[in-house]
């Protein structure tokens, strides 16, 4: 079977019972919290795939992804995953569980690139902005770049806005060699 029909019905299974028990933002964090550790700690994936490593190990380990509080949901949830020898697709379901939340809460990810630190109410215009042209709440990264020189660039859903001066200045040197 695909992994990534596996992974997604495990999460659609996990995203419907932490509806149903009015959890899904608590989960929602915590698969954020499983699915950073899994790219901040590379060995974490080795480490569980492991044959030789028990099930209680696995468990403890997983639960160490969660966070400091795992809910009793999500500790329900991983053991149901090492019964059925599912662990291999854990990284797998916390993503796929963090994309259904966001298509059910209409949450769309933004990112703000600038040369330098923007303040907080020029953060929050631009934030607004998404958020009117989506009829979406947004989650707002933003980046400090100084390659860029000046300006900023505005990425989310699929659309981009590169209003940086490396830009407009590389646009010119090309109509220049022209």
């Amino acid at each position: 079977m695909d992994i990534g029909v596996i992974s997604v019905r495990y999460a659609r299974a996990l995203l419907k019972s932490a509806v149903d028990a009015h959890l899904e933002d608590a989960v929602y964090a915590e698969m954020q919290s499983v699915a950073k550790s899994y790219i901040e700690v590379p060995q974490l994936r080795q480490t569980i795939d492991n044959p030789m490593l028990s099930k209680e190990d696995k468990e403890r380990l997983l639960l160490t992804a969660v966070g400091t509080k795992p809910s009793a949901l999500v500790k329900t949830f991983i053991a149901l995953v090492l019964k059925e020898d599912r662990e291999n697709v854990m990284q797998f379901i916390a993503n796929s569980y963090i994309t259904l939340y966001r298509q059910q809460k209409n949450i769309i990810r933004g990112k703000l690139t600038t040369a330098a630190r923007v303040s907080a109410q020029t953060e929050q215009k631009m934030r607004q902005m998404v958020e009117s042209k989506t009829n979406g709440t947004v989650e707002f990264e933003t980046e400090v770049n100084p390659d860029i020189i000046g300006g900023f660039i505005l990425e989310y859903d699929t659309y981009r806005m590169d209003a940086s001066v490396k830009t407009q200045l590389n646009a010119i040197l090309t109509q220049l060699r022209k």
